[in-house]
């Protein structure tokens, strides 16, 4: 089987979130333990490393219509850690600091699409499987078969949707969409790629798609609802026969405390190794040393999806649990005013580094007590299990792959590895919060809490296989229809 990944991101060439990690650890998986050739295809980014950018060459030049225009575009082939990469590289999308941000963002990933649809005929072997990942990709099912009804012959490529966040859409408008593809605005229809007025990139996945998937069986109930379907509910329940979900893993060899080079101290259950690392992040963040109060962390994008406003309405009610507060984070302005403002108020309780930094962020789940993920919605969630490899007990909110990956711990059984709070209010997490602060003063109930974890299986193992079955179903059904 010969798979390609079309996506907008994939560690360690590009990352900007989950997404990154994941499309990179299910390739990884899916090599190793089921044998499956999987190229990832991304755009080259301006600020690709020097080291990761030595590993490529050209393989072929070309060029991209975008209606009337034409792009020049060049197609270059790598492998980085064991992983073969494909590159689109065009400097007027892509010669960019970052990776998102730009008032033309819908238009660069159309153009990523097309690019991609265009370089498939020049790659040696053909893939059997594409498999798009979010809006960004998500045009590549509807090229490829709208390909297939103008030259009246089956594609040969099948495809896979895999939808990572459902209200990131990449929308614009239908007449800058129809320039785009170089077709007339009228076929832009609701029946094709308009949703309310405008063009809609992910549309295209969730119609034209041949299977789709999303990250956790709680997420996609969700995204059959009015209020987390983003106007496009309706599609996923017209084609809810052809989507599965299960929630992602982890890459549980590169999130490993006991190798982890960015820990002072490696460990794997033993609390009193995974105390010091606890000790050096409050040395480092100026917070006091105190081995008795519970530090908490939080690793995410400062949007408003992650739910923070219960953290800003009961802020004075935790420092007077009492416990310490790390976060680490960036994203919307008023956010990172807002949490800066917590350390402000409570600089010996609470710590806020604005950025990104791997180091840290691996720091923080290795000195945590506890994690916090009060998000709105969470499709699936990485945090959580990460934090939960690094003995991290979590506190989620009771929504989609929180709820599906952390089992609420019960005081009677001992089951469980976490504490889950509904609704989405700032008593409900308070309740949470003490819950597992009450078991963290008890060291041998915590004990048994922290290392709970050490008993789930948080990699890729499950969901590769699954996705190895999907794989496998859609090349028997073309089979079958040749």
């Amino acid at each position: 089987m010969n798979l390609l990944f079309a996506v907008s991101e994939a560690a360690p060439l590009a990352k900007a979130g989950g997404l990154g990690d994941a499309v990179s650890a299910l390739a990884k998986a899916l090599a190793g333990d089921h044998g499956i050739r999987t190229t990832i295809i991304l755009p080259c980014y301006r600020d690709l490393a020097a080291e990761h950018r030595r590993a490529f060459r050209e393989i072929h030049s070309f060029v991209v219509a975008l209606g009337w225009r034409r792009q020049p575009c060049r197609l270059l082939a790598g492998e980085v850690d064991g992983q073969s990469f494909l590159l689109i590289d065009n400097p007027y999308y892509f010669g960019r600091g970052g990776i998102y941000g730009y008032d033309d963002e819908a238009e660069r990933y159309v153009f990523f699409c097309l690019a991609v649809v265009a370089a498939l005929p020049l790659l040696g072997e053909q893939p059997d499987i594409l498999h798009s990942h979010d809006w960004q990709s998500a045009l590549i099912p509807y090229l490829l078969k709208t390909r297939e009804e103008r030259e009246g012959s089956p594609a040969p490529i099948r495809t896979v949707f895999t939808i990572h966040n459902m209200l990131y859409q990449g929308r614009l408008p239908l007449a800058l969409m129809a320039d785009l593809l170089g077709v007339a605005v009228e076929t832009l229809t609701s029946e094709t790629l308009e949703l309310y007025g405008e063009a809609c990139c992910l549309k295209a996945g969730l119609l034209y798609a041949d299977r789709l998937t999303t990250v956790s069986e709680s997420y996609l109930e969700e995204i059959q609802t009015a209020e987390h379907g983003g106007q496009l509910d309706g599609v996923i329940r017209s084609r809810r026969a052809d989507i599965s979900a299960w929630a992602n893993g982890i890459d549980t060899a590169v999130y490993d405390p006991m190798t982890d080079p960015a820990l002072i101290m490696p460990y794997r259950n033993a609390l009193a190794k995974k105390a010091r690392n606890k000790v050096a992040l409050q040395t480092r963040l100026g917070l006091p040393e105190a081995a008795d109060v519970p530090l908490v962390g939080i690793v995410t994008r400062l949007t408003w999806q992650k739910g923070l406003e219960l953290i800003e309405e009961a802020l004075d009610e935790l420092a007077a649990i009492p416990l310490q507060l790390v976060v680490l984070g960036a994203g919307e302005p008023e956010e990172e005013s807002q949490v800066r403002a917590w350390a402000d108020r409570y600089p010996e309780q609470v710590a806020v580094t604005i950025g990104f930094d791997e180091a840290l962020a691996r720091q923080i789940y290795a000195a945590s007590d506890l994690y916090l993920m009060p998000s709105r919605y969470e499709p699936c969630g990485l945090s959580q299990q990460i934090a939960m490899q690094y003995r991290a007990v979590p506190v989620v909110h009771a929504t989609g792959g929180l709820r599906d990956t952390v089992r609420p711990f019960d005081e009677a059984t001992g089951q469980g590895e976490g504490f889950v709070f509904a609704p989405h209010t700032p008593e409900a997490m308070l309740t949470a919060i003490r819950a597992a602060v009450s078991v963290y003063r008890a060291p041998e109930r915590w004990k048994r809490l922290a290392s709970a974890a050490a008993r789930r299986d948080l990699s890729w193992r499950r969901p590769a296989s699954r996705y190895a079955s999907l794989y496998r179903e859609l090349l028997d059904d073309r089979k079958e229809k040749i």
